[in-house]
């Protein structure tokens, strides 16, 4: 039972047999060589607690940190934007280890198929706003990651009506439209 099972979490817990991470996620202690605890990393957890786990994918990382994976901005957050069916919201504010996670609901359910798609048109949706990079060098990056990761624009298609018109402008101004592989 659900009662059972909390209480069996808490003793391990004070027995040091468990940590708590934050809300709901907890873990198994390890030493590391130096003798210091080890602690999961913030990203590990966001990923299993937002994104995917062994059951497949249900979201994934957009905003800031997502255009600086790509490579159109150099600014590493403060913040975790995630895109996840596991929201209950459109957006919510919360924070793991006192560093601040928005979760938004996606505009379409995410799956193993579609994600990469929702993920690169939110960034082509707020592209003017963040991207370092302009003209040439913006529409080589944003070609690029198109094509390492097999997105044309026949798979961009069925979601844009899910997006604002900027996107349009956006995409035509970084040569998305132009440069598609169709």
């Amino acid at each position: 039972s659900d009662a059972n099972l909390r209480q069996q979490i808490k003793k391990l817990t004070d027995e040091g047999k468990l940590k708590r991470y934050s809300t709901g996620v907890y873990y198994i202690p390890e030493k590391t060589d130096f003798g210091f605890e080890a602690v999961i990393p913030m990203e590990i957890v966001i990923e299993r607690k937002y994104v995917r786990n062994n059951s497949g994918i249900f979201g994934y990382i957009s905003g800031l940190m997502f255009a600086n994976e790509v490579g159109v901005t150099s600014q590493v957050p403060a913040v975790f934007e995630v895109v996840t069916n596991r929201a209950t919201s459109d957006y919510r504010e919360t924070s793991l280890i006192r560093k601040k996670v928005i979760l938004r609901k996606p505009k379409v359910t995410v799956t193993e198929d579609n994600y990469r798609i929702l993920q690169f048109l939110d960034l082509m949706r707020d592209v003017d706003d963040i991207a370092e990079e302009e003209g040439e060098d913006l529409k080589k990056t944003v070609l690029r990651y198109m094509r390492d990761m097999k997105i044309s624009f026949a798979s961009l298609e069925p979601y844009l009506a899910y997006y604002p018109d900027r996107i349009y402008r956006n995409m035509y101004e970084t040569g998305v439209l132009k440069g598609v592989f169709a």
